[in-house]
């Protein structure tokens, strides 16, 4: 395969895999430049892939659009396992459930040699004690994400000052041994993170909220960024 095809292939991948894909995200991770990416889009739309959007804002795959599954590399099945060990681990009681049969269901779909590598990883990720405060505190946020629900919070700082706090939940970060939420903070009307494991409590409210663009997960990196944190 050329090097262009395979570039080409690599696209599609990317694409069928997100909801919508900038150019300067295709660049990075193809190790081109954006121009090479814009050419490549138009190949790939003349050749009949259906590829909508536009330059500056993003693309995606027509939804009808696919085409047959990949088998992973060995590495990406390793990174799949230890994905899966460290969710059960780490996450929220629901995703954590959810490990166990979404990892044998991996295993019954990969060849012997594969599935036989894939248990054989040596990549682990044991659990800590006391976790069960953060694992219901993560599934509230994460209920609390899906519905677009407020969430209310009783925060204790690193100072120990307690505040009770309004937010719109945004986003969950693992941030090394601590899950971050990003929030909108009603109560400071300002981006704000909250450490899960200092939350003394979480409850989710029947105020519903809709992102917009100076109140979004992409508004608050936007702002990380900015601050150099």
């Amino acid at each position: 395969m050329s090097r262009r095809a395979d570039r080409l292939f690599q696209i599609v991948q990317v694409l069928r895999g997100r909801r919508l894909t900038t150019a300067a995200l295709l660049a990075q991770r193809l190790g081109v430049s954006e121009r090479t990416v814009y050419r490549d889009i138009q190949a790939l739309s003349l050749s009949g892939v259906p590829v909508e959007g536009e330059a500056g804002i993003g693309y995606r795959l027509r939804a009808d659009f696919d085409i047959p599954p990949l088998m992973f590399t060995a590495l990406e099945v390793e990174a799949l396992v230890a994905g899966l060990r460290l969710l059960k681990a780490w996450g929220g009681g629901a995703l954590a459930a959810a490990a166990d049969p979404a990892l044998e269901k991996l295993m019954a779909a990969l060849p012997p040699p594969r599935r036989l590598a894939a248990q054989q990883s040596r990549v682990f990720a044991p659990e800590y004690v006391n976790r069960a405060q953060v694992r219901e505190a993560f599934d509230v946020v994460h209920g609390a994400l899906g519905a677009q629900k407020l969430l209310l919070l009783d925060y204790c700082d690193a100072e120990q000052r307690v505040t009770e706090r309004v937010v719109q939940p945004l986003g969950l970060f693992f941030w090394g041994n601590a899950w971050l939420l990003a929030a909108w903070c009603t109560t400071r009307t300002d981006y704000r993170s909250f450490r899960l494991d200092r939350c003394r409590a979480i409850s989710m409210l029947d105020d519903h909220f809709h992102e917009t663009p100076d109140r979004s997960l992409n508004g608050f990196l936007r702002a990380v960024r900015a601050s150099g944190t």
